[in-house]
């Protein structure tokens, strides 16, 4: 269980190798949905005898988070959880123990409570594995590995770039290396590589917010907030991606006043030519007077996520909303 899918897939992956001919596994594999799962289903699938192989998988997804739901506020506040939870939980978790010796038994969950009887319940009989989010020297540690199976090598510069801009999105991580390695062809991958093949699509998301919230589409600006977010991004730096963005388009509109040619305009900015075509687009689509209005709310959010006020997604969302209304 955990938020981070890459991970759990893998594991899920070394558990299907070790059940036997693997031409036969999908014959002996029943995927089914926990939100809806009867213990008579459960029984129905899990006591039918394996077709030419020893075991048979069945892989159960959302079983616990149904059976140990989230309370609401008026429950919380009055300690009440459902008869009916509580009921399907021991069954559940009686049947658990009768399970078939031929039946390897897979649940599937984002996040559950240790702490919730369901969980409790079922703890003695099965063996967890918890896959968190990975960060930090973890994923850094995780991308020096996938890089070498793939055949790469890659310097430790190029490693925290590609941490930084990907994030603990793994399935994009392992997307990014497999481009980077094709890129260096043969040699170590350096932070130029990275520059080039990762952030133009990182940068492309952030242009596209910019333009959302200048033109005061907020629906549009938190779907691209939240893909950012989704893929591992840190609130932080995409809080300084968007100050950047606004201090380049104020520079562009000054630079522009004093007719400076376009060359040494891209010169002084020290933009990719990828970057500095979106910024001189948006500079030259939006008045001046829009772009400044953005200035102090990105102040006032850089401080409420550095004091602890609000944490850095809440605050992303709310400059998002603040700076679309009209």
């Amino acid at each position: 269980m955990g938020l981070d899918d890459f991970s759990l897939r893998e594991s899920l992956n070394r558990i299907k190798g070790g059940l036997g001919d693997q031409s036969l596994l999908p014959l002996n594999t029943t995927v089914l949905e926990g939100q809806s799962l009867t213990i008579a289903e459960l029984k129905n699938v899990a006591e039918t005898v394996p077709f030419l192989a020893e075991k048979r998988l069945v892989i159960v997804t959302g079983l616990l988070g149904r059976l140990a739901p989230k309370k609401t506020a008026s429950q919380q506040a009055k300690g009440k959880r459902t008869a009916s939870h509580e009921e399907d939980g021991r069954a559940f978790a009686a049947y658990l123990h009768r399970l078939p010796e031929s039946t390897v038994l897979v649940l599937v969950e984002d996040e559950v409570d240790s702490n919730s009887p369901i969980f409790k319940l079922i703890v003695t009989k099965a063996e967890v594995r918890n896959f968190p989010l990975v960060k930090g020297a973890q994923l850094k540690t995780w991308v020096q590995r996938h890089v070498k199976e793939e055949g790469g090598t890659i310097s430790l510069g190029a490693v925290d770039l590609l941490a930084k801009l990907v994030g603990s999105n793994l399935w994009v991580m392992k997307n990014e290396i497999n481009k980077l390695v094709l890129f260096a062809a043969g040699r170590r991958i350096e932070e130029g590589d990275v520059t080039a093949v990762v952030s133009l699509a990182q940068e492309a998301s952030v242009f596209a917010m910019v333009d959302a919230i200048l033109e005061f589409k907020v629906g549009v600006a938190e779907q691209l907030l939240q893909r950012l977010l989704q893929e591992g991004d840190n609130p932080s730096h995409l809080l300084t991606m968007l100050s950047r963005q606004a201090q380049f388009l104020v520079r562009i509109r000054e630079m522009k006043s004093q007719r400076l040619p376009q060359v040494e305009m891209q010169r002084r900015l020290g933009l990719a030519d990828f970057a500095w075509r979106k910024a001189l687009e948006q500079a030259e689509r939006y008045p001046l007077a829009r772009v400044k209005q953005i200035y102090p709310r990105l102040l006032a959010t850089d401080l409420s996520i550095k004091t602890g006020t609000y944490d850095g997604e809440l605050a992303l969302n709310i400059l998002i909303a603040e700076l679309c209304q009209r």
